[in-house]
């Protein structure tokens, strides 16, 4: 996000960290102090979820973080068209604790 500030910044990205990975799944929980999301993958024929990365940031930072991606929607969206969500209403979550007792998705 731009705040008026146009500071420069020089990022190092680690080899290893550069080629990336995918996730299709992310869940997120929090305390007080911080919130934490997992990023994970799951796919057909797998047992479970595999979390490949884990964030813990401030609400701070976290917020900053929901402006951002829909800062960057919006800009996609306006050049790509509409992100659809297939299936569900948008902003529907479910609980995983819920799919992995054996449970449902819930809306």
């Amino acid at each position: 996000m731009n705040d008026g500030n146009d500071k420069k910044m020089n990022l190092n990205l680690d080899p290893q960290i550069a080629s990336g990975s995918y996730a299709n799944l992310a869940i997120i929980s929090h305390s007080r102090s911080e919130f934490v999301i997992d990023f994970a993958s799951t796919l057909p024929g797998m047992p479970g979820p595999k979390i490949s990365n884990r964030i813990v940031m401030s609400p701070e930072h976290a917020k900053r973080l929901l402006g951002a991606l829909n800062e960057n929607i919006g800009k996609y969206e306006a050049q790509f068209g509409r992100i659809m969500l297939e299936g569900a209403a948008s902003g529907n979550t479910f609980n995983l604790a819920d799919m992995m007792q054996g449970g449902g998705a819930k809306s």
